[in-house]
């Protein structure tokens, strides 16, 4: 089984990264493997609603979009973590999620979605809450902690000192983990759920 962790931070060693680093732990200690990308520092513009990837099964910009689409498309989880800018995710990580989502062919049905929020003090469940919406739109089962997904820190490295928002990380890679693999034996005993053609209903008639 394996995890594809996204870091929509610009900064490769703050906060958002220790969560994530903390994750990693409890996912290698489970028998998960575990690949993380970075993308917060990079140069990521939003869907301009084109529909070229109906035709081309890949977006019509050629960036990490298209880079992320295939391992998206291995993994069986998907972790994005997010510093909190006015009360929301890094717009580079929206841009990019929002292609991905939307331009890549993929089956996401119960692949298992997580989101990690990391801020200063405010914003954090706004955040939260955004991030999970991409699962929730795509047949992804959300992991759950003991807590809302969040950390506190500012200075690279203060997370660290948040020990109910690390105990919170832990506990939701350990959830994760959890669903996963019950999932994985779901597949095997009785494959994924039976789904009906799409019925799509505009309001403007």
């Amino acid at each position: 089984m394996n995890v594809l962790l996204i870091n929509g931070s610009p900064r490769a060693n703050g906060n958002t990264a220790l969560a994530l680093r903390e994750m990693e732990q409890i996912f290698a200690a489970q028998g998960i493997e575990t690949e993380t990308v970075q993308v917060g520092h990079l140069p990521i513009r939003g869907c301009i609603g084109c529909g070229q990837c109906a035709q081309r099964g890949k977006c019509v910009f050629d960036d990490i979009v298209n880079e992320i689409a295939p391992k998206f498309a291995a993994c069986d989880g998907l972790v994005v973590g997010s510093p909190v800018y006015y009360a929301s995710a890094n717009a580079t990580l929206v841009a990019l999620l929002t292609r991905l989502f939307y331009s890549a062919p993929i089956n996401k049905t119960m692949k298992v979605g997580a989101s990690v929020v990391v801020a200063r003090r405010g914003g954090l469940s706004a955040t939260f809450d955004e991030l999970n919406k991409f699962f929730t739109i795509s047949g992804m089962p959300v992991a759950s902690s003991q807590y809302w997904n969040s950390v506190h820190g500012q200075k690279p490295g203060e997370a660290a000192q948040d020990a109910e928002g690390m105990q919170t990380i832990r506990t939701l890679a350990n959830n994760m983990a959890f669903l996963m693999k019950s999932i994985a034996l779901g597949k095997e005993a009785f494959g994924l759920p039976e789904t009906e053609p799409k019925q799509r209903t505009n309001f403007i008639r």
